[in-house]
């Protein structure tokens, strides 16, 4: 049975880690998985990530942040996501459209239905069956993320990311169909024993 399972949420939130908690658990149970993350996934996919990520590009526009972060995301739908669905995998895919509309869109204030029309462009429409969202305030995930290696986006103010995080949870109340959120502030453990309980769930209803 394929799958297409997301991760999304503010930087610092512990989501890459938890995608892959839940993509190796899944693998336990001896089902097929495809992990893979967005921007990236593909070498073209990646070197756009190290354009639109890095701290060198401090003027790229807005519109051309966005357009880079979609034709990463056209490219590894394409190259990867599709393929494996097709071969009856599950994807859990470490960020992915909902990132562009809470970034680009609801972060920095570009026309939402101009990214809709995008994302279904570079995406052919592929929309997820599962989406957790795992939520942490802004502060915190900031203070979180600055204990590593920082990128482009990291380094934004923190009015940026308060409008990044009510972007997705606005998002997610209006898809509650396909929205899970998650409390992130807990411990990684917990987290990832409530994704466990609320994909099951999830899968049982289908």
């Amino acid at each position: 049975m394929s799958l297409f399972i997301t991760f999304e949420g503010p930087d610092g939130s512990g989501k890459t880690t938890q995608a892959r908690l839940l993509a190796e658990y899944l693998e336990s149970q001896g089902k097929p998985v495809l992990l893979t993350r967005e921007p990236g996934g593909t070498v073209i996919s990646e070197q756009i990530r190290d354009v639109v990520l890095s701290t060198r590009n401090q003027s790229i526009r807005h519109e051309t942040e966005a357009l880079l972060f979609s034709a990463a995301r056209a490219q590894i739908v394409a190259e990867l996501i599709r393929p494996a669905l097709a071969a009856g995998k599950i994807v859990v895919c470490d960020r992915y459209a909902d990132s562009t509309m809470a970034y680009q869109g609801y972060g920095l204030g570009l026309d939402l239905d101009a990214l809709r029309a995008i994302t279904r462009f570079a995406t052919g429409g592929l929309v997820p069956d599962v989406t957790f969202y795992i939520d942490v305030p802004a502060h915190v995930g900031l203070t979180r993320r600055q204990r590593g290696e920082t990128n482009r986006l990291d380094q934004k103010d923190l009015d940026y990311h308060a409008r990044v995080r009510e972007g997705f949870l606005k998002m997610a109340r209006e898809e509650p169909q396909r929205w899970i959120v998650i409390d992130g502030t807990r411990p990684v453990d917990q987290v990832q024993q409530e994704i466990r309980q609320k994909l099951e769930q999830k899968l049982e209803g289908r």
